[in-house]
């Protein structure tokens, strides 16, 4: 019989404990039932990583192997633990009788209608969304943003819609760059007291700026080399201000006309945006284009165009 400390996170080990249990061995259907919760609970930190929107840039084939033997080690530690409460269904599968516990009397249809993250304690905060491919709401995160990628964008398209009529470019075209900005909202830096800073383009702080600003690392590339640093970004009280500052940033500095004369195509503005050096990353005009052509993008715009509503 494997320890308490053996990691069955693979088929070929998951095989040999069920033999055990066909046994009749009751430590054998016990551990059996927290492998396979434990795989179950690897395959949900797997779609929270999914639902992240894609590696860090710094990241490696090496750091990501370490990074899922780590989530690994999460789902059996969580297993080995309170659990979410499939063990216990599963031992009684197979053909085992735990005394009390939350699931006796339970059958399958019951976790249909109540499922095991609500019934079964404490998972991570947000995992229930990550399943379903949501965005994971993060502290620093508004709770008015809204759990997915939808929401954010219904949430922002007012602002959008305001700040595009000054610019002369199309709301999407700022949409996407706060969305690219921010990580679709997760990403939103903290302010001063903990609160949010509502930059969403990441507008850094020089001299001429003498409102609240935030310290954070930061990734610059240079000589197309990602370069880890850590720079002074501008706060805000609100959304409003960070799309008003957005506007009078791009209408102040000359290096920007370009891009506001070829606002009229949102894929020639963002490249103008690039050309004229508004971030240092060579794929930011890509990137802001695959956002651009999303279908996310293209269902709120169909759905919220020409509409009217306030900013929140």
């Amino acid at each position: 019989m494997a320890g308490p400390g053996a990691l069955y996170s693979d088929f070929t080990g998951l095989q040999k404990l069920k033999l055990q249990a066909r046994e009749s061995q009751a430590t054998a259907r016990t551990e059996v039932a927290r492998q396979f919760e434990s795989l179950f609970i690897a395959q949900m930190l797997k779609s929270m990583r999914a639902a992240s929107g894609g590696n860090g840039l710094l990241d490696s084939n090496k750091s990501l192997f370490y990074r899922d033997m780590y989530d690994q080690q999460i789902a059996t530690e969580m297993a080995r633990s309170r659990g979410v409460g499939m063990a216990e269904v599963i031992e009684r599968q197979l053909g085992g009788k735990p005394e009390g516990g939350s699931s006796q009397g339970k059958q399958v249809s019951d976790y249909r209608t109540s499922p095991l993250w609500r019934n079964g304690g404490a998972l991570i905060p947000g995992l229930a969304a990550a399943a379903r491919g949501d965005r994971v709401i993060t502290n620093n995160t508004p709770a008015e943003l809204g759990d997915s990628r939808e929401d954010f964008l219904r949430a922002l398209w007012p602002h959008a819609e305001q700040a595009a009529r000054e610019l002369g470019v199309a709301p999407e075209a700022l949409l996407a760059q706060a969305a690219l900005e921010t990580g679709w909202g997760r990403h939103i830096m903290p302010g001063p007291g903990g609160q949010p800073s509502y930059n969403l383009f990441g507008i850094k702080a020089d001299r001429s700026w003498d409102g609240q600003l935030v310290h954070t690392s930061t990734v610059e590339y240079k000589d197309g080399v990602a370069l880890k640093t850590r720079a002074a970004f501008r706060a805000y009280g609100s959304y409003t201000e960070s799309f008003t500052d957005y506007v009078e940033f791009l209408k102040a500095n000359p290096r920007y006309q370009r891009a506001l004369a070829a606002a009229s195509d949102p894929e020639a503005f963002v490249e103008e945006l690039q050309r004229a050096g508004y971030a240092t990353d060579p794929a930011y005009a890509a990137k802001l284009k695959r956002i651009l052509g999303s279908e996310d993008l293209s269902q709120v715009r169909a759905e919220l165009k020409g509409a009217s509503s306030r900013p929140i």
